[in-house]
Parts: structure tokens; sequence; C-alpha cells
């Protein structure tokens, strides 16, 4: 049995006296609110509001397989290894998104794109939902975008999991599909007695 959520604020919910937009456009939306503490403290904290992204966790026709894209992030100033993915276009359906992203980056067209969940990567201090989809298969019909990404790679399960150790994998999205992929697959091994 879950717990219900309470009808009434908790006595820990801040109060939001106002927010002033500081910055926006397309890709993002900063602010500052002036928010008060239950015990009265009162201050701004800044704000950030991302789109809509569609991210894609593609495993090969054998569940082998996951199709990584390697770039560079330059607000981490690193490369690091990712599953595909990108703003979801106002008004787009988010398997259309996701599997548009998937092509662009990769130039593989995903098959089979199913819905996995939806998070906030920094829910502290920013809105950014994020959809994680899972795709079964996919046919290649093209090269990646330019500037999308410097290489495009099927990696085993078993690897990706061991480069999220080194730290060659550090995205949130990519993390929780890859760890989807290894979960998935302890689900779906029989079981020796």
């Amino acid at each position: 049995m879950t717990n219900p959520e309470p009808e009434a604020p908790g006595r820990t919910q801040w109060v939001v006296h106002g927010e002033r937009i500081v910055d926006e456009n397309r890709h993002i939306r900063l602010s500052v609110a002036d928010v008060e503490l239950p015990n009265g403290v009162r201050f701004e904290q800044y704000v950030i509001r991302l789109p809509r992204c569609a991210m894609t966790l593609v495993l090969d026709d054998a569940g082998e397989r996951i199709l990584l894209i390697w770039r560079h992030r330059f607000i981490l100033d690193r490369w690091d290894w990712e599953i595909p993915g990108g703003y979801v276009d106002p008004d787009e359906d988010g398997p259309i998104a996701a599997a548009r992203e998937v092509e662009e980056e990769t130039g593989w067209r995903p098959r089979n794109v199913e819905f996995l969940l939806t998070y906030q990567p920094a829910v502290g201090s920013a809105d950014a939902p994020q959809d994680l989809y899972v795709a079964h298969g996919a046919d290649l019909v093209g090269e990646p975008e330019p500037d999308e990404a410097e290489m495009v790679r099927w990696v085993p399960i078993e690897e990706a999991q061991a480069m999220i150790a080194r730290g060659e994998i550090v995205g949130a999205a990519t993390v929780m599909g890859v760890l989807h992929a290894v979960a998935a697959r302890a689900t779906a091994r029989p079981r020796t007695p």
C-alpha cells in the first residue's frame, strides 16, 4: 500500500512571492524567484526552465548492444558517450521527436519507439522534463547530421555499464537508459535453481 499524497500544503512547502524573468529564448527561460522558507527566511532563487526533451535508448535487434554517440559537451569541457536525443518541437508527438533525433544524430532510424518514463534531472533548480524512450531495432538510412556526433557506435550493454563506472558516460538520460537495459536483461534471463 502506498501513502496517499496529502491534499493540503505540507509544513515544509516554500512560498513563492513572485518570479521575474532574467532571460528567455526558445531553449531556456532563466528567472529569479522570490521565495520564503517555512521558518520565515526569505531569499531569491535562480530558476531554469527548459523545453521538453526526448532521449532514446536504441537497442539492436538482439537486445545486446546500445546505440551511442561520442560528442563534446562544451559546458563540461569533456567528451562523453550519450544516447541520442534533443528538444521536442512545440506540438510535436514525443515518439516522433525521439525517432527524429535518433536519425539526425546517428543516421539510424529506430523501430518500435516506446515511452519508458519522464524524469527531471535537476529538480532542485531546474524544470527540465526529459522523456526517455526505448527502441528495439534500427535501420541505417544515412549519415549523422554535421555537428551532431563525432562518432556513432553500437556498444555492448556490459561495456556501456563499465563506461559509466569509468566516467565515460555522465549524462543522466544515458546512465538511466543503460541501467534500464541492464535491469531488463537481468529480469529476462531464465533463473537457474
